[in-house]
């Protein structure tokens, strides 16, 4: 059997007006790894992937089809929101993203399900929740603090 590339079982795409633009900015802000890039024949970027941490992984890719957007392209409407875990320093990781020019509406602040998170958007509009577990809470817990009912708690 040939060798193939690992990759995890769900592999979100982010589409850009200018992806390679994308691909500078995302390594410098969020740290994210080029682990694959394929060109055509005029230079243009046909696919590339992205890691971060030890098993994360995104397709950035360039408005190729009509059902394809970057939120730049749509008045700035996002349609999801990716959340990146952050395994150490959350507060610098936002420090290093503002510092590239992420706009951080919302700051390192502690939630009730035991992390702590900031959200922040790229230069093209796509809005990003990093995350990184500070404490250990139960259901029991979380539900006491928010107010909310939860099912299938991990």
């Amino acid at each position: 059997m040939a060798e193939s590339v690992s990759r995890p079982a769900l592999t979100p795409s982010v589409f850009y007006k200018d992806p390679w633009a994308a691909l500078d900015w995302l390594e410098k802000a969020f740290g994210f790894e080029r682990c694959m890039v394929i060109t055509d024949q005029d230079g243009n970027l046909a696919h590339s992937e992205m890691r971060v941490g030890g098993d994360g992984l995104i397709y950035v890719g360039s408005e190729w089809a009509e059902f394809v957007a970057s939120p730049a392209s749509i008045g700035g409407k996002n349609t999801q929101m990716l959340h990146v875990r952050v395994d150490r320093d959350i507060d610098g990781h936002c420090a290093r993203a503002r510092a590239a020019g992420a706009v951080v509406p919302q700051g390192p602040a502690d939630q009730f399900y035991g992390d702590r998170t900031y959200r922040a958007t790229d230069p093209e509009g796509h809005v990003w929740v990093f995350g990184q577990a500070i404490r250990q809470v139960s259901r029991e817990e979380a539900e006491q603090a928010s107010g909310l009912k939860i099912e299938g708690w991990m």
